[in-house]
């Protein structure tokens, strides 16, 4: 009796590992863009996505960059400091979007401007998500909130 519960006990181990391992490769093998939250406008300007592909894109929104249309229409540009990308939206933006705060946005690009079908702004004052933060510290255009300006 103990040898059978015994074996049981390995074949379960066993599976248990080739499980494991199955997940492991399947995540290894995904392309790297499955992993990422959002680009910055530099990436999207070096290596522009194919017109069907839906991203995010998250940076700054640029200072006097807003522009309002007729009803929910609104085109403004977001940037990293290293590059600017125009951005149109038709619908209602969030309370705490303005200029120069962070933004995500997701939509797609198509000839040369990102057509946004959702966009997500700042929690609260400073909140700022960790990848913009990382992004604009790597053009080295952060601004800490109590206004330092901040190095890599």
């Amino acid at each position: 009796m103990k040898s059978l519960k015994k074996k049981r006990r390995i074949q379960i181990l066993a599976l248990s590992g080739v499980c494991i391992a199955a997940v492991l490769v399947i995540l290894a093998l995904l392309p790297d863009e499955s992993f990422q939250f959002f680009r910055s406008p530099t990436e999207v300007a070096e290596n522009p996505p194919r017109e069907t592909e839906l991203f995010r894109i998250g940076g700054l929104v640029a200072e006097g960059s807003i522009v309002r249309g007729e009803g929910t229409q609104v085109s403004f540009a977001v940037t990293d400091g290293g590059a600017t990308i125009p951005v149109t939206y038709d619908g209602i933006l969030p309370d705490l979007f303005n200029e120069g705060e962070g933004m995500v946005g997701q939509g797609r690009y198509v000839n040369g401007t990102f057509e946004a079908v959702e966009i997500l702004a700042k929690h609260d004052e400073t909140y700022m998500p960790k990848e913009v933060i990382d992004a604009l510290k790597e053009q080295g255009t952060y601004v800490a909130p109590d206004g330092a300006a901040a190095t890599n």
